[in-house]
Protein backbone atom coordinates (compact mmCIF):
# COMPACT_ATOMS: atom_id res chain seq x y z
CA UNK A 1 0.00 0.00 0.00
CA UNK A 2 1.44 3.43 -1.04
CA UNK A 3 2.23 5.41 1.91
CA UNK A 4 1.88 9.27 0.51
CA UNK A 5 3.29 12.82 1.70
CA UNK A 6 1.98 16.00 2.23
CA UNK A 7 3.29 17.30 -0.92
CA UNK A 8 1.94 15.04 -2.99
CA UNK A 9 -1.53 15.19 -1.38
CA UNK A 10 -1.86 19.02 -1.88
CA UNK A 11 -0.48 18.70 -5.78
CA UNK A 12 -3.24 15.39 -5.89
CA UNK A 13 -5.62 17.93 -4.95
CA UNK A 14 -4.52 20.88 -7.05
CA UNK A 15 -4.57 18.34 -10.27
CA UNK A 16 -8.36 17.22 -9.48
CA UNK A 17 -9.45 20.58 -9.03
CA UNK A 18 -7.59 23.05 -11.84
CA UNK A 19 -7.03 19.26 -14.59
CA UNK A 20 -10.22 17.73 -14.00
CA UNK A 21 -12.12 21.00 -12.85
CA UNK A 22 -13.86 19.00 -9.82
CA UNK A 23 -15.41 21.89 -7.14
CA UNK A 24 -13.04 21.76 -4.42
CA UNK A 25 -16.18 22.06 -2.33
CA UNK A 26 -17.50 18.66 -3.49
CA UNK A 27 -14.27 17.13 -2.18
CA UNK A 28 -14.77 18.37 1.04
CA UNK A 29 -18.29 17.78 0.93
CA UNK A 30 -17.22 13.77 0.35
CA UNK A 31 -14.62 14.33 2.80
CA UNK A 32 -17.43 15.33 5.34
CA UNK A 33 -19.66 12.65 5.20
CA UNK A 34 -17.13 10.09 5.78
CA UNK A 35 -15.82 11.77 8.76
CA UNK A 36 -19.45 11.90 10.04
CA UNK A 37 -19.93 8.50 9.06
CA UNK A 38 -16.95 7.32 11.32
CA UNK A 39 -18.35 9.39 14.07
CA UNK A 40 -21.56 7.62 13.83
CA UNK A 41 -20.12 3.80 13.88
CA UNK A 42 -18.51 5.16 16.77
CA UNK A 43 -21.66 6.13 19.11
CA UNK A 44 -22.71 3.75 21.94
CA UNK A 45 -26.24 4.82 21.53
CA UNK A 46 -28.89 6.21 18.80
CA UNK A 47 -27.71 9.68 17.54
CA UNK A 48 -30.80 11.00 19.17
CA UNK A 49 -29.31 10.56 22.35
CA UNK A 50 -25.84 12.04 21.95
CA UNK A 51 -23.60 14.69 21.70
CA UNK A 52 -20.51 15.58 19.74
CA UNK A 53 -18.01 18.12 20.21
CA UNK A 54 -16.02 19.62 16.84
CA UNK A 55 -12.67 20.74 17.25
CA UNK A 56 -11.88 22.42 13.91
CA UNK A 57 -9.38 25.32 12.37
CA UNK A 58 -9.21 27.52 10.05
CA UNK A 59 -7.51 25.50 7.26
CA UNK A 60 -9.29 23.23 4.58
CA UNK A 61 -9.73 20.52 7.45
CA UNK A 62 -11.47 22.36 9.41
CA UNK A 63 -13.89 22.57 6.54
CA UNK A 64 -14.14 18.79 6.58
CA UNK A 65 -14.87 19.12 10.02
CA UNK A 66 -17.89 21.45 9.82
CA UNK A 67 -19.20 19.92 7.12
CA UNK A 68 -19.24 16.49 8.83
CA UNK A 69 -21.07 18.79 12.16
CA UNK A 70 -23.46 19.78 9.77
CA UNK A 71 -24.23 16.07 8.80
CA UNK A 72 -24.16 14.48 12.29
CA UNK A 73 -26.36 17.58 13.25
CA UNK A 74 -29.15 16.44 10.13
CA UNK A 75 -28.89 12.85 11.79
CA UNK A 76 -30.21 14.03 15.14
CA UNK A 77 -26.92 14.51 17.33
CA UNK A 78 -26.33 17.42 19.61
CA UNK A 79 -23.28 19.08 18.48
CA UNK A 80 -21.15 22.22 18.92
CA UNK A 81 -18.45 23.50 16.41
CA UNK A 82 -15.28 24.82 17.97
CA UNK A 83 -12.99 26.92 16.20
CA UNK A 84 -9.79 27.20 17.27
CA UNK A 85 -8.14 30.01 14.96
CA UNK A 86 -8.65 32.91 13.58
CA UNK A 87 -12.37 33.50 11.71
CA UNK A 88 -10.72 35.90 9.09
CA UNK A 89 -8.34 32.97 8.33
CA UNK A 90 -11.38 30.61 7.10
CA UNK A 91 -10.78 29.23 3.77
CA UNK A 92 -13.01 30.24 1.54
CA UNK A 93 -13.90 26.35 1.39
CA UNK A 94 -14.45 26.43 5.15
CA UNK A 95 -16.74 29.76 5.33
CA UNK A 96 -18.94 28.10 2.61
CA UNK A 97 -18.80 24.88 5.52
CA UNK A 98 -19.99 27.68 8.31
CA UNK A 99 -22.45 28.98 5.95
CA UNK A 100 -24.18 26.37 5.76
CA UNK A 101 -24.07 24.99 9.36
CA UNK A 102 -25.27 28.11 10.48
CA UNK A 103 -28.40 27.75 7.56
CA UNK A 104 -28.95 25.30 10.02
CA UNK A 105 -29.28 27.01 13.07
CA UNK A 106 -26.12 25.66 14.27
CA UNK A 107 -23.02 28.58 15.02
CA UNK A 108 -19.47 28.02 14.94
CA UNK A 109 -18.16 29.19 18.45
CA UNK A 110 -14.51 30.49 19.22
CA UNK A 111 -12.72 28.14 21.56
CA UNK A 112 -11.65 29.67 25.17
CA UNK A 113 -9.32 27.94 26.71
CA UNK A 114 -10.43 29.29 30.01
CA UNK A 115 -14.23 28.66 29.16
CA UNK A 116 -14.72 25.94 31.91
CA UNK A 117 -18.51 25.76 30.33
CA UNK A 118 -17.55 24.85 26.96
CA UNK A 119 -14.61 22.38 28.05
CA UNK A 120 -17.43 20.61 30.41
CA UNK A 121 -19.36 20.18 27.29
CA UNK A 122 -16.43 18.73 25.37
CA UNK A 123 -15.91 15.94 27.78
CA UNK A 124 -19.61 15.31 28.06
CA UNK A 125 -19.85 14.12 24.51
CA UNK A 126 -19.87 10.66 23.03
CA UNK A 127 -17.65 11.40 20.39
CA UNK A 128 -15.36 14.01 19.16
CA UNK A 129 -14.16 14.90 15.77
CA UNK A 130 -10.37 16.71 15.24
CA UNK A 131 -9.92 18.77 12.68
CA UNK A 132 -7.57 21.67 13.88
CA UNK A 133 -4.61 20.74 11.81
CA UNK A 134 -4.20 19.32 7.96
CA UNK A 135 -1.05 17.32 6.42
CA UNK A 136 0.67 20.93 6.25
CA UNK A 137 1.45 20.97 9.82
CA UNK A 138 5.18 21.17 9.84
CA UNK A 139 5.85 23.15 12.74
CA UNK A 140 6.17 22.84 16.61
CA UNK A 141 3.10 23.92 18.32
CA UNK A 142 3.28 26.49 21.19
CA UNK A 143 2.56 25.32 24.49
CA UNK A 144 0.77 28.16 25.51
CA UNK A 145 -1.29 28.68 22.57
CA UNK A 146 -5.27 27.99 21.52
CA UNK A 147 -3.94 25.24 19.85
CA UNK A 148 -2.06 23.53 22.76
CA UNK A 149 -5.01 23.45 24.43
CA UNK A 150 -7.58 22.39 22.00
CA UNK A 151 -5.58 19.46 21.80
CA UNK A 152 -5.29 18.70 25.53
CA UNK A 153 -8.95 18.90 25.80
CA UNK A 154 -9.92 16.53 22.90
CA UNK A 155 -7.66 13.61 24.97
CA UNK A 156 -9.25 14.13 27.73
CA UNK A 157 -12.64 13.89 26.33
CA UNK A 158 -14.88 10.77 27.20
CA UNK A 159 -16.09 10.61 24.10
CA UNK A 160 -14.10 8.53 21.25
CA UNK A 161 -11.91 10.42 19.14
CA UNK A 162 -12.46 11.02 15.21
CA UNK A 163 -9.53 12.80 12.97
CA UNK A 164 -9.85 14.08 9.89
CA UNK A 165 -7.36 13.15 7.63
CA UNK A 166 -4.40 13.23 10.12
CA UNK A 167 -4.45 13.41 13.76
CA UNK A 168 -3.79 16.90 15.05
CA UNK A 169 0.32 17.62 15.77
CA UNK A 170 1.04 14.26 14.39
CA UNK A 171 3.56 15.20 11.26
CA UNK A 172 1.77 13.71 8.07
CA UNK A 173 5.67 12.70 6.79
CA UNK A 174 7.30 11.27 9.49
CA UNK A 175 4.75 10.42 12.47
CA UNK A 176 6.59 12.93 14.76
CA UNK A 177 4.32 14.18 17.22
CA UNK A 178 4.96 18.62 17.12
CA UNK A 179 5.05 19.03 20.39
CA UNK A 180 1.58 17.66 21.50
CA UNK A 181 -0.63 15.49 19.92
CA UNK A 182 -4.13 14.04 19.79
CA UNK A 183 -4.67 10.41 20.30
CA UNK A 184 -7.81 9.51 18.10
CA UNK A 185 -9.42 5.73 17.96
CA UNK A 186 -9.50 6.53 14.28
CA UNK A 187 -8.56 8.31 11.38
CA UNK A 188 -10.33 9.07 8.64
CA UNK A 189 -7.97 9.77 5.77
CA UNK A 190 -8.13 10.73 1.76
CA UNK A 191 -7.16 8.98 -1.59
CA UNK A 192 -3.81 7.52 0.28
CA UNK A 193 -2.70 6.77 3.89
CA UNK A 194 0.00 9.28 4.80
CA UNK A 195 3.64 8.11 5.79
CA UNK A 196 3.32 9.65 9.54
CA UNK A 197 0.18 7.35 10.30
CA UNK A 198 2.19 4.20 9.79
CA UNK A 199 5.65 5.18 11.09
CA UNK A 200 6.96 6.84 14.55
CA UNK A 201 4.57 7.81 17.41
CA UNK A 202 1.81 8.80 14.10
CA UNK A 203 1.40 5.09 14.32
CA UNK A 204 0.52 4.72 17.48
CA UNK A 205 -1.67 7.88 17.91
CA UNK A 206 -3.61 7.41 14.86
CA UNK A 207 -5.71 5.01 16.09
CA UNK A 208 -7.54 2.52 13.07
CA UNK A 209 -6.76 4.13 9.89
CA UNK A 210 -9.37 3.78 6.86
CA UNK A 211 -8.68 5.72 3.59
CA UNK A 212 -11.16 6.56 1.89
CA UNK A 213 -12.54 8.02 -1.88
CA UNK A 214 -13.27 11.43 -1.83
CA UNK A 215 -13.89 11.60 -5.77
CA UNK A 216 -10.14 12.16 -6.99
CA UNK A 217 -10.07 10.36 -10.38
CA UNK A 218 -8.56 6.86 -9.88
CA UNK A 219 -6.02 7.60 -12.43
CA UNK A 220 -4.82 10.69 -10.92
CA UNK A 221 -4.53 8.72 -7.78
CA UNK A 222 -2.21 5.65 -9.46
CA UNK A 223 -0.05 8.31 -10.91
CA UNK A 224 1.19 9.50 -7.62
CA UNK A 225 5.08 7.57 -7.13
CA UNK A 226 5.24 6.38 -2.91
CA UNK A 227 8.74 5.40 -2.38
CA UNK A 228 7.62 4.18 1.40
CA UNK A 229 5.24 1.66 0.99
CA UNK A 230 3.45 -0.79 3.41
CA UNK A 231 4.69 -4.76 3.82
CA UNK A 232 0.98 -6.41 3.54
CA UNK A 233 0.03 -10.19 3.24
CA UNK A 234 0.88 -10.24 -0.56
CA UNK A 235 4.33 -9.00 -0.02
CA UNK A 236 4.92 -11.48 2.10
CA UNK A 237 3.92 -14.16 0.02
CA UNK A 238 5.88 -13.75 -2.58
CA UNK A 239 8.97 -13.19 -0.66
CA UNK A 240 8.03 -17.00 0.63
CA UNK A 241 10.63 -18.76 -1.48
CA UNK A 242 8.90 -21.54 -3.43
CA UNK A 243 9.67 -25.27 -2.57
CA UNK A 244 10.73 -28.11 -4.60
CA UNK A 245 8.31 -31.01 -4.65
CA UNK A 246 11.69 -33.37 -5.80
CA UNK A 247 14.41 -30.82 -3.76
CA UNK A 248 16.90 -32.40 -1.32
CA UNK A 249 18.36 -30.25 1.86
CA UNK A 250 21.02 -28.83 -0.13
CA UNK A 251 18.30 -27.20 -2.35
CA UNK A 252 16.89 -25.17 0.28
CA UNK A 253 19.86 -22.79 1.68
CA UNK A 254 22.96 -23.05 3.75
CA UNK A 255 23.52 -20.59 6.29
CA UNK A 256 26.41 -19.97 8.72
CA UNK A 257 25.62 -18.46 11.57
CA UNK A 258 28.50 -16.77 13.82
CA UNK A 259 27.94 -15.41 17.30
CA UNK A 260 27.79 -16.39 21.06
CA UNK A 261 30.04 -15.67 23.65
CA UNK A 262 30.18 -17.03 27.79
CA UNK A 263 26.72 -15.27 28.88
CA UNK A 264 25.04 -15.08 25.94
CA UNK A 265 24.11 -18.69 24.88
CA UNK A 266 20.46 -18.22 23.85
CA UNK A 267 21.43 -15.69 20.90
CA UNK A 268 22.92 -17.93 18.72
CA UNK A 269 21.03 -20.96 19.64
CA UNK A 270 17.79 -18.72 18.77
CA UNK A 271 19.61 -17.64 15.37
CA UNK A 272 19.83 -21.20 14.39
CA UNK A 273 16.98 -22.42 15.35
CA UNK A 274 14.73 -19.64 13.34
CA UNK A 275 16.79 -20.25 10.52
CA UNK A 276 15.85 -23.98 10.60
CA UNK A 277 12.16 -23.65 11.46
CA UNK A 278 11.82 -21.30 8.76
CA UNK A 279 12.51 -23.57 5.74
CA UNK A 280 16.57 -23.80 5.60
CA UNK A 281 18.14 -26.89 4.26
CA UNK A 282 21.14 -26.96 6.64
CA UNK A 283 22.29 -24.25 9.28
CA UNK A 284 25.66 -24.09 11.09
CA UNK A 285 26.51 -22.50 14.04
CA UNK A 286 29.66 -21.97 15.03
CA UNK A 287 30.66 -20.22 18.56
CA UNK A 288 33.55 -19.80 21.19
CA UNK A 289 34.88 -23.10 21.88
CA UNK A 290 34.05 -22.59 25.46
CA UNK A 291 30.00 -22.67 25.13
CA UNK A 292 29.96 -25.14 22.30
CA UNK A 293 29.21 -28.18 24.80
CA UNK A 294 26.20 -25.88 25.53
CA UNK A 295 25.25 -25.39 22.30
CA UNK A 296 25.65 -29.00 21.38
CA UNK A 297 23.24 -29.68 23.73
CA UNK A 298 20.49 -26.99 22.81
CA UNK A 299 20.74 -27.96 18.99
CA UNK A 300 18.54 -30.91 17.71
CA UNK A 301 18.89 -29.62 13.90
CA UNK A 302 21.54 -26.72 13.41
CA UNK A 303 24.72 -28.26 13.13
CA UNK A 304 27.24 -26.24 15.88
CA UNK A 305 30.65 -26.87 16.12
CA UNK A 306 33.32 -24.62 18.08
CA UNK A 307 35.78 -21.84 16.83
CA UNK A 308 38.75 -20.35 18.67
CA UNK A 309 38.11 -18.37 21.36
CA UNK A 310 39.54 -15.84 23.89
CA UNK A 311 38.22 -15.85 27.45
CA UNK A 312 34.55 -16.49 26.20
CA UNK A 313 34.72 -14.25 23.26
CA UNK A 314 35.49 -15.19 20.21
CA UNK A 315 38.96 -15.08 18.66
CA UNK A 316 40.68 -13.06 15.53
CA UNK A 317 42.27 -16.04 14.93
CA UNK A 318 39.02 -17.88 14.18
CA UNK A 319 38.83 -16.21 10.65
CA UNK A 320 40.44 -18.96 8.71
CA UNK A 321 37.78 -21.44 9.83
CA UNK A 322 34.99 -19.15 9.17
CA UNK A 323 35.65 -18.35 5.56
CA UNK A 324 36.55 -21.53 5.01
CA UNK A 325 33.09 -22.93 6.59
CA UNK A 326 31.77 -20.03 4.87
CA UNK A 327 32.84 -21.47 1.30
CA UNK A 328 30.37 -23.53 1.57
CA UNK A 329 27.32 -21.28 2.74
CA UNK A 330 24.96 -19.40 0.92
CA UNK A 331 24.78 -16.47 3.48
CA UNK A 332 26.23 -15.18 6.78
CA UNK A 333 24.14 -14.56 9.89
CA UNK A 334 27.00 -12.24 12.16
CA UNK A 335 26.24 -11.01 15.47
CA UNK A 336 24.03 -12.65 17.94
CA UNK A 337 25.42 -12.75 21.30
CA UNK A 338 28.60 -12.36 19.97
CA UNK A 339 29.97 -9.48 22.70
CA UNK A 340 31.78 -6.35 22.26
CA UNK A 341 35.15 -7.27 23.11
CA UNK A 342 38.07 -5.96 20.36
CA UNK A 343 38.96 -9.43 19.52
CA UNK A 344 35.29 -9.83 18.29
CA UNK A 345 35.07 -6.70 17.12
CA UNK A 346 38.38 -7.20 14.60
CA UNK A 347 36.57 -10.86 13.68
CA UNK A 348 33.37 -8.51 12.46
CA UNK A 349 35.33 -6.31 10.75
CA UNK A 350 37.74 -8.72 8.56
CA UNK A 351 34.83 -11.23 8.16
CA UNK A 352 33.40 -7.96 6.31
CA UNK A 353 36.34 -6.79 4.42
CA UNK A 354 37.06 -10.34 3.15
CA UNK A 355 33.72 -12.33 2.59
CA UNK A 356 31.95 -11.61 -0.62
CA UNK A 357 28.51 -13.82 0.21
CA UNK A 358 25.47 -12.15 1.34
CA UNK A 359 25.71 -10.99 5.10
CA UNK A 360 22.66 -10.67 7.75
CA UNK A 361 24.59 -8.28 10.75
CA UNK A 362 22.33 -7.99 13.97
CA UNK A 363 23.51 -7.27 17.66
CA UNK A 364 27.17 -6.64 18.09
CA UNK A 365 28.00 -7.55 14.80
CA UNK A 366 26.81 -3.91 13.99
CA UNK A 367 28.18 -2.32 17.06
CA UNK A 368 31.42 -3.48 15.72
CA UNK A 369 31.20 -1.07 12.67
CA UNK A 370 31.03 2.02 15.12
CA UNK A 371 33.99 4.38 14.21
CA UNK A 372 34.72 1.98 11.20
CA UNK A 373 31.33 2.71 9.02
CA UNK A 374 33.69 2.80 6.18
CA UNK A 375 34.31 -1.21 5.90
CA UNK A 376 30.34 -1.24 5.53
CA UNK A 377 31.03 1.51 2.48
CA UNK A 378 33.34 -0.43 1.03
CA UNK A 379 30.20 -3.49 0.79
CA UNK A 380 28.75 -1.49 -1.16
CA UNK A 381 27.64 -4.08 -4.21
CA UNK A 382 27.65 -6.99 -1.83
CA UNK A 383 24.71 -7.77 0.29
CA UNK A 384 24.58 -6.47 3.45
CA UNK A 385 21.74 -6.67 5.70
CA UNK A 386 22.20 -4.72 8.95
CA UNK A 387 19.06 -5.16 11.54
CA UNK A 388 19.46 -2.68 14.26
CA UNK A 389 17.06 -1.07 16.89
CA UNK A 390 17.68 2.55 18.15
CA UNK A 391 20.08 2.86 20.13
CA UNK A 392 22.55 0.66 17.22
CA UNK A 393 21.69 2.85 14.72
CA UNK A 394 22.53 5.75 16.65
CA UNK A 395 25.93 4.21 17.35
CA UNK A 396 26.04 3.89 13.71
CA UNK A 397 25.83 7.28 12.53
CA UNK A 398 22.00 7.36 12.33
CA UNK A 399 19.61 9.98 12.63
CA UNK A 400 17.91 11.43 15.72
CA UNK A 401 14.73 9.10 16.32
CA UNK A 402 11.68 10.98 14.92
CA UNK A 403 11.57 10.47 10.94
CA UNK A 404 12.17 6.57 10.79
CA UNK A 405 11.26 6.14 7.20
CA UNK A 406 13.40 8.90 6.15
CA UNK A 407 16.52 8.04 8.60
CA UNK A 408 16.33 4.37 7.12
CA UNK A 409 16.14 5.68 3.62
CA UNK A 410 19.01 8.64 3.58
CA UNK A 411 21.44 5.38 5.58
CA UNK A 412 20.32 2.39 3.23
CA UNK A 413 20.93 5.08 0.04
CA UNK A 414 24.26 6.66 1.59
CA UNK A 415 26.25 3.18 2.71
CA UNK A 416 24.88 1.12 -0.08
CA UNK A 417 22.93 -1.37 2.17
CA UNK A 418 19.71 -2.68 3.11
CA UNK A 419 19.09 -1.20 6.69
CA UNK A 420 16.15 -2.84 8.96
CA UNK A 421 15.25 -0.27 11.62
CA UNK A 422 13.48 -1.99 14.16
CA UNK A 423 10.71 -0.19 15.77
CA UNK A 424 7.26 -0.20 16.79
CA UNK A 425 6.44 -0.04 12.81
CA UNK A 426 9.94 -1.58 11.39
CA UNK A 427 11.36 0.06 8.27
CA UNK A 428 13.25 -2.00 5.77
CA UNK A 429 15.06 0.37 3.38
CA UNK A 430 17.05 -0.20 0.23
CA UNK A 431 20.31 1.28 -1.27
CA UNK A 432 17.62 2.79 -3.84
CA UNK A 433 16.25 5.02 -1.60
CA UNK A 434 12.72 3.18 -1.58
CA UNK A 435 11.70 2.22 2.18
CA UNK A 436 8.53 -0.56 3.76
CA UNK A 437 6.58 0.01 6.51
CA UNK A 438 5.65 -3.36 8.10
CA UNK A 439 2.14 -3.93 9.40
CA UNK A 440 2.65 -6.91 11.81
CA UNK A 441 3.65 -6.98 15.46
CA UNK A 442 2.73 -6.01 18.92
CA UNK A 443 4.21 -5.14 22.31
CA UNK A 444 4.78 -9.01 22.99
CA UNK A 445 8.15 -8.61 20.51
CA UNK A 446 9.68 -6.31 22.57
CA UNK A 447 12.03 -9.13 24.53
CA UNK A 448 15.50 -10.42 24.31
CA UNK A 449 15.90 -12.46 21.45
CA UNK A 450 13.36 -11.73 19.36
CA UNK A 451 16.21 -9.80 17.42
CA UNK A 452 17.99 -12.86 17.19
CA UNK A 453 14.82 -14.77 15.66
CA UNK A 454 14.63 -12.26 13.06
CA UNK A 455 18.09 -12.64 11.93
CA UNK A 456 17.76 -15.98 11.44
CA UNK A 457 14.36 -15.66 9.07
CA UNK A 458 15.88 -13.28 6.88
CA UNK A 459 18.97 -15.08 6.43
CA UNK A 460 17.19 -18.19 5.87
CA UNK A 461 14.61 -17.05 3.31
CA UNK A 462 17.76 -14.99 1.46
CA UNK A 463 19.96 -18.41 1.35
CA UNK A 464 17.03 -20.07 0.06
CA UNK A 465 16.22 -17.63 -2.81
CA UNK A 466 14.25 -14.76 -1.57
CA UNK A 467 15.94 -11.68 -2.99
CA UNK A 468 17.33 -9.69 -0.20
CA UNK A 469 14.92 -6.96 0.10
CA UNK A 470 12.21 -9.33 0.11
CA UNK A 471 14.00 -11.65 2.90
CA UNK A 472 14.69 -8.39 4.55
CA UNK A 473 10.52 -7.11 4.46
CA UNK A 474 9.13 -9.99 4.13
CA UNK A 475 10.90 -12.14 6.87
CA UNK A 476 9.90 -8.73 9.66
CA UNK A 477 6.24 -9.39 8.38
CA UNK A 478 6.20 -13.37 9.06
CA UNK A 479 8.25 -11.97 12.29
CA UNK A 480 5.90 -10.08 13.47
CA UNK A 481 2.34 -11.92 12.41
CA UNK A 482 4.12 -14.69 14.34
CA UNK A 483 4.76 -12.46 17.07
CA UNK A 484 0.39 -11.82 16.78
CA UNK A 485 -0.34 -15.84 16.33
CA UNK A 486 2.22 -16.57 19.52
CA UNK A 487 0.24 -13.29 21.67
CA UNK A 488 -3.17 -14.56 20.52
CA UNK A 489 -2.58 -17.82 22.72
CA UNK A 490 0.44 -16.55 25.28
CA UNK A 491 -0.50 -13.42 25.63
CA UNK A 492 1.66 -10.09 24.90
CA UNK A 493 2.79 -10.37 28.32
CA UNK A 494 3.57 -13.79 28.02
CA UNK A 495 4.86 -15.02 24.49
CA UNK A 496 8.55 -15.82 24.68
CA UNK A 497 11.23 -15.72 21.50
CA UNK A 498 10.33 -19.48 21.17
CA UNK A 499 6.85 -18.98 20.57
CA UNK A 500 7.50 -17.01 18.16
CA UNK A 501 9.75 -19.64 15.94
CA UNK A 502 6.99 -22.14 17.17
CA UNK A 503 4.25 -20.14 15.67
CA UNK A 504 6.58 -19.62 12.14
CA UNK A 505 4.49 -23.08 10.47
CA UNK A 506 1.06 -21.07 10.76
CA UNK A 507 2.24 -18.16 9.16
CA UNK A 508 3.19 -20.28 6.45
CA UNK A 509 0.19 -22.10 6.16
CA UNK A 510 -1.47 -19.03 5.78
CA UNK A 511 0.46 -17.87 3.34
CA UNK A 512 0.38 -21.01 1.20
CA UNK A 513 -3.31 -20.68 1.60
CA UNK A 514 -4.03 -23.41 3.29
Amino acid sequence: MKLAAAAQMRELDRRAIEERNIPSIDLMERAAAEVAQAALDLLPEKPSRCRAAVFCGAGNNGGDGIGAARLLFLMGLKVRVFLVGNYDRLTPDAMEETGRLSECGVELEDFDPGDRAQAAWARSCQVVIDAVFGVGLSREIAPESEFAAALDLINVCRGAVVSADVASGVEADTGRVLGRAVKADRTVTFSLPKIGQFTGAGAVLSGRVTVHDIGIPAALVREVSCPVQTVETDFAREALPPRKPDGHKGDFGKVLVVGGSVGYTGAPYLTASAAVRSGCGLVYLGVPESIWPVEAVKCASAMPFPLADRRGVLSHRALPEVLERLEGCGVLALGPGLGRRPSARRLVLELLRQTEKPVVLDADGINALEGHIDILDSRRGRVTILTPHGGEFARLGGAPAGDTAGAARAFARDHGCILVLKDHRTVTAGPEGNALVNTTGNSGLAKGGSGDVLTGLIASLLAQGASPVMAAAGGVWVHGRAGDLAAEARTEYGLTPKDVIAAFPRVFSELQGN
